[in-house]
């Protein structure tokens, strides 16, 4: 569950509690007491124009003057308020916490309903409203009233009046951290939020009743119960430890409020807020010593992470924890109090904030959304078809450039064919002239036993020189006759063993059968 940050502000003093609730119980994680300025509540031109007959009485003053000065001081104030807002909630993710305002008299008014009971409450509370104006002549909104119940004859009508200094200064808290709301989910009571935990932790007996006591620094207030329902909430005192000069104050107004309420005795006395000394106690005890007084305590809690002397006077905020306590009750559904959210808070929260006229045009919002969503799922399926497209195309440039390679060495091959063939053709040629000629030579050795041929040697290339032995001369002049393109160069005599031998040496022209002889 997220943190819920209680704010309670009455008069110059504003009290702050940080709480989250789990499956363990209610942790407190942090508590902080705030001095903040009287402009944060209210302040009439009378009051400005006395403070400043006391600070500025040599400076003439008017309507504006006394306008812009005030307006200057106001905001330098509440510019210091937040910032202790600020710092007392500093580490904290503002952004992920709930904020509960708590507020009190004068701003919450009681009124005592005991017409009929509706079980829609939305029927309830417009009868509530109705009763208002006709008892009263006081008009309110249906967002500003809500009921509860005190016992079986009658209803307690809770409404709002005037501006909320909790409300506000959430709101500088959001603008102070840049942000345009912070999360209000409600707004709850002091008096009754305070009620419900004393019912809640302490158990009386049916016939008991109880007093609270609240002692703030400035206003006290005093709330009775009838075994553990809501009996009678008495008028605020404007005393408090800052002004408390004697307790007889309290005895007297106590006193005067059991006469309101119709309540004959004090059972049980629990004292809470900024005085618990036992000088109260014993003073109380004194003025009725039949009534068990008693501190109220918050032993239920985690509280941890705090620092000792703040365990130790939770009692000082007893106001904020209950608030936090009563919302939590509310979440499981266990318990149903009094809660308001005003229609500006609920407005201001809202993601989209529309008029009217904007409402009329969400129709063609949604259809001009659907209408550019679908042109741009259209493009990106394009786009991701173009893309494999180019892919492919990038593949069949790879595969291209691959059969470039290897067609490349094939052209040269083919470029040179011709020069080759050439030399094929001529290498062709000269071989049939060498195979004839040689053919010849071999023809005439085999029809002369006297005739060999010991070397040939190329000459050129259409010329030989052979280089051989004859027995007979004779036989020689026939040769270089059959082979009218030879050259007898010399006979030499050479004595072969018993017989009689010539050497020979003649070149002799390689010709195809068609070339002619001069």
């Amino acid at each position: 569950m997220k943190q819920v940050v209680c704010l309670y502000n009455e008069g110059t003093d504003a009290k702050v509690a940080v709480l989250s609730k789990d499956n363990n119980g209610v942790k407190v994680h942090r508590v902080s007491s705030l001095t903040v300025s009287r402009s944060i509540i209210s302040s009439s031109k009378k009051e400005v124009m006395v403070e400043l007959e006391n600070n500025v009485m040599d400076t003439d003053l008017s309507f504006d003057n006394l306008e812009s000065v005030s307006t200057v001081d106001s905001q330098s104030r509440e510019r210091a308020d937040v910032e202790l807002l600020d710092e007392a909630l500093h580490d904290l993710k503002l952004r992920n916490m709930l904020f509960i305002p708590v507020v009190t008299e004068p701003i919450v008014n009681y009124h005592s309903y005991d017409g009929p009971r509706s079980i829609n409450k939305k029927k309830l509370i417009q009868s509530v409203i109705n009763d208002l104006q006709a008892t009263k002549g006081i008009s309110v909104t249906e967002d500003l009233v809500d009921v509860t119940e005190m016992n079986e004859k009658s209803m307690l009508g809770v409404f709002l009046e005037g501006d909320m200094p909790s409300v506000d200064l959430i709101g500088q808290l959001a603008n102070y951290n840049k942000r345009r709301y912070l999360k209000i989910p409600t707004i709850k009571t002091a008096e009754l939020s305070l009620a419900y935990y004393v019912s809640k932790s302490t158990k009386f007996f049916p016939e008991d009743n109880s007093l609270i006591v609240y002692i703030g620094k400035e206003y006290s207030k005093l709330i009775f119960l009838e075994g553990q329902k809501l009996k009678h909430i008495g008028s605020p005192l404007d005393i408090g430890t800052k002004n408390l000069h004697t307790y007889d104050v309290y005895f007297s107004k106590i006193l005067l409020e059991m006469e309101n309420g119709g309540i004959p005795k004090l059972d049980n006395i629990i004292l809470c807020g900024e005085d618990r000394s036992e000088n109260l106690i014993l003073s109380f005890y004194g003025t009725f010593p039949e009534a068990n007084v008693s501190e109220l305590k918050f032993e239920n809690f985690d509280s941890t992470g705090l620092n000792e002397e703040d365990q130790k006077n939770l009692a000082l905020y007893a106001v904020p924890i209950s608030a936090g306590i009563e919302y939590f009750d509310e979440l499981d559904k266990t318990h149903v109090g009094v809660n308001f959210l005003p229609k500006y808070i609920q407005e201001n929260q809202k993601f989209l904030q529309f008029g009217w006229h904007s409402y009329a045009l969400m129709p063609f919002l949604f259809g001009a959304a659907f209408f550019f969503t679908f042109k741009t799922l259209s493009n990106f399926r394009n786009i991701k078809e173009l893309d494999f497209e180019i892919e492919r195309l990038n593949q069949r440039q790879i595969q291209n450039q691959a059969l470039v390679q290897q067609i490349t060495p094939l052209e040269t091959r083919i470029n040179s064919f011709d020069a080759t063939q050439k030399i094929i053709d001529d290498a062709s040629e000269g071989a049939g002239l060498w195979n004839k000629s040689l053919g010849k030579i071999s023809d005439f050795a085999e029809t002369r036993r006297n005739f060999w041929v010991s070397k040939i040697e190329p000459i050129s290339k259409d010329e030989i020189k052979l280089t051989g032995y004859s027995l007979s001369r004779s036989v020689l002049t026939e040769f270089a006759g059959i082979n009218k393109a030879s050259l007898l160069k010399n006979i030499n005599f050479e004595p072969l063993r018993e017989k009689s031998a010539f050497s020979y040496t003649l070149n002799l022209r390689l010709q195809n059968d068609t070339t002619k002889t001069k």
